[in-house]
Formats: structure tokens, sequence, C-alpha cells
């Protein structure tokens, strides 16, 4: 509750009736203050009358006025100006370090904001807020999709960034990474993240002229060539199979000149994978794209249009993946392109973060406007949390209110945070009831 009272308090969604204190002064509160997230008072610098006096200083908020000795406020000299403790239940009075008697305000939460929080965080429904959707003016929604589009492009960029330090500042290594990450297509993104980061590229670029040898360091790498990593039925089969048997050796030896450590196998997964994403599959596909050239930190930042992204991310896969799943299994013949929707979800994910990561390395702030506008060029994408939030009434026009819609579950409603969120916000604050 004490997070409720925190909200109240922030947006001045005060009771109708005159606010006093415990000891009958009334209170009218010019400025709430600059919320502090941090240790210390919760508002800093409010401006408060009491009894028409005015009051600048800190206020702190509890729950009830005890828990500012549980927390051993009393003992500490960060509190000594604080002007006024708000509180949602007064069972005691409160002294600062220097004993002097703390102002008190018990602040009554308004009937209305009560119930709508407590409908926000009990409903069974996604989106909770999806009563006041329809409400809301398009002017308030571009801003917050705006916010959080940002926000999510700035997730990315920590994320990247990382990348780069982990390789000493290399910007090619984290593009390598990143991209690696995204052709798990989530499921497994962790495990082509590790896989990203096992490969170096200083070494491998010793033998970019060589696909066969790329192919077989690439495979290798992931656990792929290891015989245990094949499932039972099949492994006899691939034992058997030329190709296999002619990468094994390319990677031993590899392996030995640069000594080379994979990864655990045991990281893939296949369960419900359709055979397009099998890791076999996209390993191949980046190794055709490694050894092209036609990827790098230089040339995605000349690309001004989607198209042009595209173009350079478009690959393909050798003879023997064309015909095969996987090791010693043979299956029909499929060039194995990546199909529109793969190539659009790379552009959304790996391209757009690694142009406004690098433009914030940079300083440079066309390239992450470039960046922004990329994703006003792309279709929204297709799934779940998209389509939820289009029947109750958002309208999504391209990539960037797609990317917005998932930073604001991951951050927001999954984690339960509406009071930091518009959306919750507005719907706390309707005083009245909104049809269904």
């Amino acid at each position: 509750m004490e997070q409720l009272l925190h909200y109240v308090w922030k947006h001045r969604l005060f009771p109708l009736h005159e606010l006093t204190t415990t000891d009958g002064q009334t209170v009218e509160v010019i400025d709430t203050g600059l919320h502090n997230s941090n240790s210390g008072p919760d508002f800093f610098n409010a401006k408060i009358k009491l009894n028409g006096t005015l009051w600048v200083g800190n206020v702190e908020i509890h729950d009830q006025s005890t828990d500012w000795y549980l927390h051993g406020h009393q003992h500490d000299s960060a509190y000594d100006n604080v002007v006024l403790h708000v509180v949602g239940t007064v069972n005691g009075t409160t002294t600062n370090s220097q004993g002097k008697t703390i102002t008190q305000l018990q602040l009554d939460v308004p009937p209305y904001v009560r119930n709508n929080y407590h409908e926000l965080f009990t409903t069974d429904r996604y989106p909770p807020c999806y009563k006041v959707i329809p409400t809301l003016s398009r002017l308030m929604v571009h801003s917050w999709m705006t916010t959080l589009q940002t926000e999510r492009l700035e997730q990315k960029t920590e994320a990247i960034q990382y990348r780069a330090s982990i390789g000493t500042g290399d910007w090619e290594a984290a593009l390598f990474i990143t991209l690696a990450r995204n052709f798990g297509f989530g499921i497994n993104g962790e495990a082509f993240e590790q896989w990203g980061k096992s490969i170096s590229l200083q070494m491998a670029g010793r033998h970019r002229d060589n696909p066969f040898q790329i192919e077989a360091l690439f495979m290798g790498q992931a656990g792929l060539l290891q015989t245990e990593s094949i499932p039972d039925r099949y492994q006899e089969a691939a034992e058997k199979d030329p190709y296999f048997q002619q990468l094994q050796r390319e990677y031993q030896f590899l392996a030995h000149k640069y000594s080379l450590q994979p990864i655990r196998h045991q990281l893939w997964r296949f369960m419900r994978l359709r055979p397009q994403n099998f890791p076999h599959i996209r390993i191949a596909q980046l190794a055709h794209l490694y050894c092209s050239g036609h990827l790098n930190l230089s040339k995605l930042v000349e690309c001004t249009n989607t198209d042009q992204i595209a173009a350079l991310m478009q690959t393909q896969v050798t003879e023997y993946w064309k015909t095969h799943y996987g090791f010693g299994v043979p299956s029909s013949f499929n060039e194995k392109h990546l199909s529109a929707q793969s190539l659009r979800l790379l552009i959304i994910n790996t391209a757009v973060p690694m142009l406004f990561a690098y433009g914030r390395h940079l300083s440079n702030d066309r390239l992450c406007e470039r960046a922004l506008s990329l994703l006003e060029q792309l279709k929204p994408e297709d799934n779940t949390i998209i389509r939820l939030w289009k029947e109750v009434g958002l309208t999504v026009d391209h990539a960037g209110d797609s990317q917005a819609l998932i930073q604001l579950k991951s951050r927001y409603c999954d984690h339960k945070d509406c009071l930091r969120c518009r959306f919750g916000y507005e719907y706390l604050r309707q005083n009245r009831e909104i049809k269904n």
C-alpha cells in the first residue's frame, strides 16, 4: 500500500475534503517535491503550507507511523529536514535525530483510486487496463509509446555496449554477437549469444576465404559436431555421413591449432522448433553470411532504408543443407533463404539497435534518429502481445509501436508496475465507471 501512497502523493490524487495534520493544521500542497528513488527521504524539496505558513523541505511516506522507527529514521540525520510525514495510518508520533517531533498527515486514498488499483492488480485479463484504452487521447498514447520505444532501444544499447566491452571495445564483435543472438529467434537466443562469444573473429578472419573451414569452426564451437549431440535414432546415419565426418576432422584440426573449447551442446533447444529454425540451419546461414563479407558495421552505417539492410542480411546455405535439416537425415530440397518475416525481425532486433547504440557511442544524434526512423518504415510484429493490444482498441502502425508494446509488457505489465505506466495512471484516476 505504501507504493500506492507514493503514487497518490506524487500525482496529487488527494481526497476532496480539506487536508489536515494530526495536530489540526491545515495542509496546502504547493509542490509535492522531486521523487527520490535512492536512499533518503521519498520526496525532496517539497513546498507545503501549514496553517498558511510555507515550509520547504522533504517528505517521507509510510504505510503507518511506526514504520519510521522500523526503518531507523529517528537515528538518521538525513531525515532531519523532513517537514511532513505522510502515512496511511497514524499509530503514533515520530521524531528525528534531534528529538524534534515530525508533523504528520494521514493521507486517505480516495475510494475510486483504491478500487481501480485493486482491479489492476487482481484481473486475470491482459492487458489489465483494457477498459481505459478506448478513452485515451491519441496524443497521450503516442507520447507514451514513443517513450517506451526509446526505453527499449536504450535497454538494448546497454546490452550491446557490454558486448563491445568484453571484446575490448570491438564493435564488430558486438555486431556479430548481437546478430548471433537474434538468429536464435527467441527460443535459442541465449545459446546463440554464448556461441557468438565463443567465436574469435580475429581467428576466424584467417579462414574467411574458406567457407568449409568456417562452417566447421561454427558448427564445432556450437558442439554440434559431437556425436552425442545427435539424437540416438540418427547417430548411425550421421556417423556414416561423409560431410559430417569431413566437418569433424576439420574442426578437430582447428580446435587443436587454436585451443578451442565448444559450448555445451545441451544448451540448444529443438522442442517445438520448426526445422527451418534448427540451430544447424541458422549456423549454416551465419557461416555463409560471415564468409560473404556483406554485413559489417561500416556497411550497416551507410544504409538509409530497410531494403538496403535486408540486402546486407540476406543469406543462404551450402548445398548439403539444402537437402538436410540435421546431419545424416536427408530432406526435400529447400534453398533455405531467410524469409521476409525473419529479415524484418533481424532488422528490428539487430540492425536498428546496433545503429542506435553506435550512434550513442559516437554521440551522433543523426544515426540514432535514423535508427528510430527505420522502425517506422517496418510493419509491426505480429505476435500474441500485439494482437491482444489491438483487440482492446490500440492502433499499432509500425515496428516502433510493436517494440513499445513488447517493452510495456516485459517491463511494466509482467512486473505489475502499473503505477509507473501512463496507461495505469489514466486507469487509476478515472473517477467514474468505465463501460466494458
